[in-house]
């Protein structure tokens, strides 16, 4: 088969009628959502957007076709990504949580849990929500352990026909959903009597039986309704288990390799616009000099190693999401590079442009900061780099038989 990097019609099409929605409706919406200082006030400002964006129907763009929506290649996938977290990823974030929410769904669920968890997001209006109840606040780098390790603390207790659970989750979006009674579906990690499993509880189950504790105040990626919360005493149907009890810990960590995969391609937005604003700057202010800053080696110097940077980080994501998305074995493995190589290049990135921009860069209105601290996040997000995403290349590394031209498609 032919490789090709040159995009389709299709993707072009693609392209343009994203980056028109980021231009024209993300880039003013988010100027509001900085200029407000209340968390809970500047993310729900991010509604209308979702609202638009479900009936241009984009939000059936991240539903695989198999399951009713229009989603197709992982190439396809990376190019929307980038041009809507280049001017808001907080929107994608905001917009995206059935990404990692149904992915146990699609993979282990029964006809009927597909048909009625997946049907919200298949809607042409409205503003539907997902969460994937998984981190807490004392850290889940280690969620899975045995005893004697605390491992997941939040717990579903058998009861007649039901489940009742009880427990605290933090950081991911939308936990409390738009007004507090829940997103439309939150599927949650949580210890039963089997061990780690996954539990979908929807929004007529967790109204009245969520209490947000804190709505996280973030540096970047303001407009991301963030919070901490307490489960208390939900109570969901036998039947939404997904899979078996016990399979917690291997279907949250398939949820993740996409969404893992796709920091790439967030990083890769960050440090594009982050090259353009550097390149603007360097290319007219003197800086009290005879010429345009980049006339200098050292500046050029930079903008040249940052730019091929950015080429690479981009191209790693497109290769990375497009063997997840077609069940390419390799896809665990390029998804792993894909999040810590391209999380931590871009970040390194925009350090760089700052630093040949100056101590101009150093204002909040000087529009580059803002991409530093969106790109804090990313090593952090969807699996830190140190605490889980380094161990999983380590376990892949190890692995008898490992081959290390598997990923490449040269072995």
């Amino acid at each position: 088969m032919t490789v090709s990097f040159t995009l389709s019609p299709e993707q072009q099409q693609l392209k343009e009628g994203a980056r028109a929605f980021a231009r024209g409706t993300l880039a003013p919406l988010m100027d509001r959502v900085r200029a407000e200082r209340d968390p809970r006030t500047r993310a729900g400002l991010m509604k209308p957007a979702v609202e638009a964006a479900v009936e241009a129907g984009m939000l059936r763009g991240l539903i695989p076709a198999p399951f009713g929506g229009t989603a197709s290649s992982g190439v396809d996938a990376a190019v929307f990504i980038e041009e809507i977290a280049a001017e808001s990823p907080d929107f994608f974030i905001t917009m995206a949580g059935p990404l990692i929410a149904l992915a146990p769904v699609y993979e282990a669920g029964t006809p009927e849990q597909i048909q009625r968890f997946v049907a919200p997001f298949l809607a042409d209006r409205g503003a539907p929500v997902a969460a994937m109840a998984f981190s807490e606040p004392g850290g889940s780098a280690n969620f899975g352990a045995p005893a004697p390790a605390d491992g997941v603390l939040t717990v579903a207790v058998p009861d007649g026909d039901d489940w009742v659970i009880n427990g605290r989750k933090a950081w991911s979006s939308l936990l409390p959903g738009w007004d507090g009674d829940g997103p439309d579906i939150m599927t949650i990690v949580c210890r039963t009597p089997g061990g780690v499993s996954l539990i979908v509880a929807e929004r007529e189950q967790l109204a009245g039986h969520i209490e947000v504790e804190e709505y996280y105040d973030l540096p970047g990626l303001t407009g991301c309704m963030t919070c901490r919360v307490k489960l208390v005493d939900v109570r969901v149907p036998r039947s939404h288990l997904i899979g078996a009890e016990g399979d917690g810990v291997r279907l949250t960590l398939n949820a993740f390799m996409a969404s893992g995969a796709s920091i790439g391609t967030f990083a890769t937005a960050a440090a594009r616009k982050a090259w353009e604003v550097a390149y603007a700057f360097a290319s007219s202010e003197k800086r009290g000099g005879a010429a345009p800053i980049i006339e200098h080696q050292a500046v050029s110097d930079v903008l040249a190693d940052t730019k091929g940077r950015i080429e690479a980080m981009r191209l790693l994501g497109w290769r990375a999401l497009d063997a997840v998305i077609s069940q390419d074995p390799a896809g665990g493995e390029l998804a792993l590079h894909a999040k810590v190589f391209g999380s931590e290049t871009g970040l390194a990135v925009v350090n760089d442009l700052i630093k040949i921009v100056g101590v101009t860069a150093y204002d909040v209105r000087f529009p580059l900061v803002r991409h530093l601290t969106d790109a804090l996040a990313y090593p952090i997000i969807e699996g830190s780099n140190i605490g889980v995403r380094r161990r999983q290349l380590h376990d892949i590394m190890t692995t008898e038989g490992f081959d290390p031209l598997s990923a490449s498609g040269l072995a």
